[in-house]
Order: C-alpha cells, then sequence, then structure tokens
C-alpha cells in the first residue's frame, strides 16, 4: 500500500514546467494554476532555464530531437531545481515528458542521442527514471483530493452543468502512462475522470459526455482549419446535447482550438453554440473564492464573465 500521507506532502512541493503554451495563447491556465497552488498552500518551483518540450514541429522532424529536448526539462528539474517530481499542466508537454521517459527506458538509440546532446550542451544526462512527470490533475488530486476541495468550496459550482473534456494525448499511447487503468484510486485510459472528481467535489454537476478524449484537432488547425472546425463541432454540439453549460479543460491548445473554432464554425459553416469553455483550474479557482481576473478568465476568448455573475461565482 502507497503511504497517501507521503504520497501527498511528497508533491507539495513541486518542479513546475509551464511550457510555451502557458506563456502565450495559455496564460489564462497559468495564472490560475499559480492562483489556486497559493490558495491551497502548494508550492510551484519553476523548472530552471527551461526549453521547449519539442512539441509537435520538432517531433515530426527527429523525434529522438524531441526525445532530447524533454529529457533537458527533466534533467534541469533534478539536476538545478533539486525536484524529483515534475508537474506538467499541459497535455502536450505532459505526453512528451512522459514518451521521452519511456524512450529512454526501453531505446538505446535514444539514450544515445541524448547523451551525446547532453555533453555537447553541457548539462547533466537524464536517466529514465530520477524524475516523476504528472499532470495538474493528478498534482490536485492527490495533495489536496476530493475531501479537502469540499471542505474548502462548500459546493460553491452547484447548480453548474460541466462537460469535462480531456483531450487526447492526456490518456494516448497508452503504454507511455504506466501509472494509468490500476484499478480504484488511479486514471483511466479509457474513460479518464479525475477532472470529473475534481470538480463534483466543488459542487458541479457532470454531465455524461461521450467525447471526453475526442481529438479537437489541434495540430491540423494551419494546414487543414476545416477539419479542425469540424471536429471541435462535434465536441461542442455533444457538449450542449448532454445539457452542459460549460466546457472544462486541462490542456491549453485543446481549449484555445474550441474557444478559435467556436467563432469559426458561426462564421464558416453557420453553426451557433453558447457552452462557455473555462479551464478546470479556472473553475477550481471561482469555487476556493478567487476573483475572475485573477484566474485570468477576462483573457479567454470565450466569453464568461456575465455567465460566471449570474451564476453567483464572482
Amino acid at each position: 500500500m502507497v503511504d497517501i500521507t507521503a504520497r501527498a506532502k511528497q508533491l507539495r512541493e513541486v518542479a513546475y514546467y509551464p511550457g510555451c503554451a502557458l506563456e502565450g495563447s495559455g496564460n489564462g491556465y497559468d495564472v490560475s494554476t499559480r492562483a489556486i497552488a497559493y490558495e491551497l498552500g502548494l508550492k510551484l518551483r519553476d523548472v530552471k532555464d527551461w526549453n521547449c518540450c519539442g512539441a509537435m514541429e520538432v517531433k515530426n522532424i527527429d523525434p529522438k530531437i524531441q526525445t532530447y529536448l524533454s529529457s533537458r526539462v527533466l534533467s534541469q528539474a533534478v539536476n538545478e531545481n533539486r525536484n524529483k517530481v515534475v508537474m506538467a499542466p499541459c497535455n502536450g508537454c505532459y505526453h512528451n515528458l512522459k514518451k521521452a521517459e519511456y524512450d529512454l527506458a526501453h531505446d538505446a538509440k535514444s539514450r544515445e542521442v541524448v547523451n551525446t546532446l547532453s555533453l555537447k550542451a553541457g548539462h547533466a544526462t537524464y536517466e529514465a527514471g530520477q524524475a516523476e512527470t504528472i499532470h495538474a490533475l493528478d498534482w490536485i488530486k492527490e495533495t489536496i483530493g476530493e475531501e479537502g476541495l469540499r471542505q474548502r468550496t462548500k459546493g460553491k459550482l452547484a447548480g453548474l452543468k460541466i462537460a469535462n473534456y480531456y483531450g487526447c494525448m492526456y490518456v494516448r499511447p497508452r503504454h507511455i502512462f504506466p501509472e494509468k487503468d490500476k484499478g480504484p484510486g488511479s486514471e483511466s485510459t479509457s474513460k479518464p475522470h479525475f477532472m470529473d472528481d475534481l470538480l463534483a467535489a466543488a459542487g458541479a454537476e457532470n454531465v455524461e459526455f461521450p467525447l471526453k478524449t475526442a481529438c479537437c484537432g489541434g495540430a491540423h488547425t494551419l494546414s487543414d482549419s476545416d477539419t479542425s472546425t469540424k471536429l471541435v463541432l462535434n465536441i461542442l454540439q455533444a457538449a450542449e446535447a448532454s445539457g452542459a453549460e460549460v466546457i472544462a479543460t486541462e490542456c491549453p491548445t485543446c481549449h484555445t482550438g474550441l474557444e478559435m473554432h467556436q467563432i469559426r464554425a458561426e462564421k464558416r459553416f453557420g453553426k451557433k453554440t453558447s457552452v462557455r469553455i473555462l479551464y478546470f483550474t479556472q473553475l477550481l479557482g471561482l469555487a476556493l473564492g478567487i476573483k475572475p481576473r485573477k484566474l485570468g478568465i477576462h483573457t479567454n476568448i470565450s466569453h464568461s464573465l456575465d455567465f460566471i455573475h449570474e451564476k453567483g461565482l464572482t
């Protein structure tokens, strides 16, 4: 049995890897993550001199270069921050760091490339197992948990109907997430529930949403905008058909895609949807009594301030 108290204590201070998106279009995610960390008494220590994880562009050219870039982030966390746990809120960053960990543990060529480039760059080579990468959902779930949120939020999100959208990179491919699908208490790759659990603890009503891990087409936004818009429209319409007023997100690429293509779907295809899009950290922040502007809600494309006021969440 895992000592939950010891685990929660370990996670109260983590190396924080915001990644590129949270310093740009996903700034509301970064701001709200930092705000709830402060409110909950958790400590985020930014990974020193962090770099891009390699994202999609580098991965498509040379996947082993992407593995190196992600490994450098992990090396910085371990050797400069002196942290053994890295928290990455972005699904892309989380996925890439987990994939780098898997590749370094199972592929000799990846280890060779990472070691060569690390020596040239003049930093310690990261070795598989030196750090653990977790998502923001794991971080809140394992440090505060549902009961902790119930006590702190007093059901403030009661009456709010939410469709929880995890996106595809949070659970795929399954083999890079060995901690998932381990039965009660673990996250599921077929039907993830951590976001549902946390928001329900804050009083929200989670609707039955069949597209919670469907792809939003984020990787094709520039090359094939119509396809991305159609994929997003499916998600938006499914959420509304499920009775949701809000789609909760935990990925900056997905979040921005839903917001931008919601507008484009109306202009390009004449399909209007009114469901709001908010980061789960923004929703938890509201439940904790943090003001909307301190959660970066005013920077979202999806106009939610009037709705939030109507719901008595300001």
